[in-house]
């Protein structure tokens, strides 16, 4: 057994753990360059530096398998070097962090290598000599004037977002912005056309002289022709409560950070919850406290409303490509035509969700002028080029018949669960079971969790953050009634102030060794998933 699995190599040290008992020659190696080899200060922002590392370090790591890759053999056979490579969000991961011990700061980079099969020497010359001079490499082309505009642009986004929280607005695209994505959707497209905001509604953040489109608080149709980049511009929006990395494109799209993208999500489960704003009864059921493990497309998607108000969503994305058409909108012929109808569409119900409880909405509509009457700003799409058409919707409007206002309603709900299922032991054994499926599923004790409709997740990595969350709850639990958000709440502060692999556990075989640090608003989804809670 080896007393101390750290090595050290000019001033840097290796630290090697196995990534699981089942795959000996696959370790975990954590690289710890001191703060001083790289001429850092201690003063340094730990999450863009660790972001900022970790995209450079990914050329490195490229460059030591292009020495040792043989396209004749498996990894398996000729060894390889792996890292994780970040998306273009700026977000806290487990592959870099900074470290502090015995108050020296380490910058440090977590790898998984692939030993090759019964070649010891290879192996040795990879962990001890390769590696290290790659690192030496690394240190030696550490960019500081890169750093710095990372920084800076840090700074500026959240001073963007603190602007934000005391306007009127909720999100904002700055002029120059590149919103289309490339095939992969790993950054701008190349010939797209740069964002310019219509003149009227154009708006200067004076503290940088920075100006784009803002979009106010309240309802938002975004409308156009097909392909003409209303679905584009939600995707801009709804990717912007993260930080995004210099060269990204949408670096300056800001939006409110508790924001959701809202879809219908036929047959998902939904536990005792209350969707009477939007379905006034259910056959043979309770609107009130409603219940299923198959959902219908309209009831999914009020479900998915009131579970984001829940977790503290100001601002709801949604797009009617992929809504319940009967949910969203229902015009004055069908009216007439139907005289039992259930269902409350979303268009008497969106500007009372603003009025009411401060949640706005931007909605990308193509074919229906139903909410035109509703909204406080109507943005036309065409071809990527946006118009401010509110004035013009308005007149549309002039002679529309006035609706008769629906009652307001109660947006409250209150929930808690019970720990009689909550539980990484399916029931009559005595194994774990964890799982991330490739195929849209998390797997915990008897759950099988299908999360395809959670469209704010950004990685399989912050999926797995969210997986190992979940299940370290589980075991950890000695409550009989769970207050969820609470609990939540201080395992993500945990995971934000000691580090993501709080939660990481090396028994479950199959897992990759990254985690992203998820929202509140995802992890709640996900248990808003699960078929056998008890949710009281």
């Amino acid at each position: 057994m080896i007393s101390d699995p750290t090595y050290w190599y000019n001033d840097v040290a290796y630290y090697i753990e196995r990534t699981h008992k089942l795959t000996l020659d696959k370790p975990c190696i954590t690289i710890k360059i001191p703060f001083d080899r790289l001429g850092l200060d201690e003063n340094t922002n730990s999450v863009v530096l660790s972001d900022f590392a970790l995209r450079e370090w990914v050329h490195h790591i490229a460059a030591l398998n292009k020495l040792i890759y043989n396209r004749s053999r498996s990894d398996k056979e000729n060894g390889a070097f792996y890292c994780f490579r970040p998306t273009n969000v700026v977000l806290k991961r487990n592959a870099s962090y900074v470290e502090k011990i015995s108050d020296k700061s380490y910058l440090c980079l977590m790898i998984t290598v692939q030993l090759p099969f019964k070649n010891n020497d290879k192996a040795m010359r990879m962990l001890c000599k390769m590696l290290p001079k790659e690192v030496d490499e690394f240190i030696l082309e550490f960019d500081h004037n890169k750093l710095n505009a990372a920084v800076e642009l840090e700074n500026k986004q959240n001073l963007i977002r603190e602007w934000l929280k005391a306007s009127r607005y909720c999100a904002f695209i700055a002029n120059g912005s590149i919103l289309p994505r490339n095939k992969d959707n790993s950054g701008p497209l190349e010939v797209a056309l740069s964002f310019i905001s219509p003149a009227d509604i154009e708006i200067e953040i004076e503290i940088f002289g920075c100006r784009g489109m803002g979009i106010k608080r309240g309802v938002t149709v975004i409308t156009g022709g097909g392909y003409s980049g209303k679905s584009t511009m939600l995707d801009a929006l709804n990717s912007g409560i993260y930080n995004h990395c210099l060269g990204d494109g949408r670096e300056l799209v800001i939006t409110d950070q508790t924001a959701m993208e809202i879809s219908a999500e036929e047959g998902r489960s939904i536990k005792n919850i209350n969707i009477t704003p939007f379905i006034k009864w259910i056959p043979n059921g309770s609107a009130e406290q409603f219940s299923t493990d198959y959902a219908s497309g309209s009831t999914s998607q009020a479900a998915n409303i009131m579970e984001a108000i829940d977790y503290g969503c100001k601002l709801l994305l949604i797009d009617e490509d992929r809504s319940a058409t009967n949910f969203m909108i229902q015009d004055i012929k069908m009216r007439s035509l139907i005289k039992r109808e259930p269902i409350t569409p979303f268009t008497e119900r969106v500007r009372e969700l603003y009025e009411s409880v401060g949640v706005s909405s931007v909605l990308v509509i193509g074919g229906s002028g139903e909410f035109l009457s509703v909204a406080d700003q109507v943005i036309l799409m065409d071809n990527f080029v946006p118009e401010n058409v509110t004035q013009e919707a308005k007149r549309l409007c002039e002679h529309d018949k006035p609706r008769e206002r629906t009652p307001f309603t109660n947006w409250e709900i209150e929930r808690k669960i019970s720990a009689d299922r909550f539980s990484s032991y399916p029931q009559g054994n005595g194994t774990e079971k964890l799982m991330v499926s490739t195929m849209g599923y998390i797997v915990i004790g008897d759950e099988q969790i299908d999360i395809r409709g959670l469209y704010n997740i950004t990685s399989n990595a912050q999926l797995v953050a969210i997986a190992f969350l979940i299940r370290k709850l589980a075991i950890s639990n000695q409550d009989n009634v769970i207050f969820i958000h609470e609990k939540i709440k201080e395992a993500l502060e945990d995971m934000e102030r000691e580090g993501l692999d709080t939660v990481f556990s090396s028994f479950f075989p199959g897992f990759e060794r990254w985690l992203e640090l998820p929202r509140i608003n995802e992890v709640l989804s996900v248990f808003n998933r699960m078929k056998h809670l008890n949710f009281i």
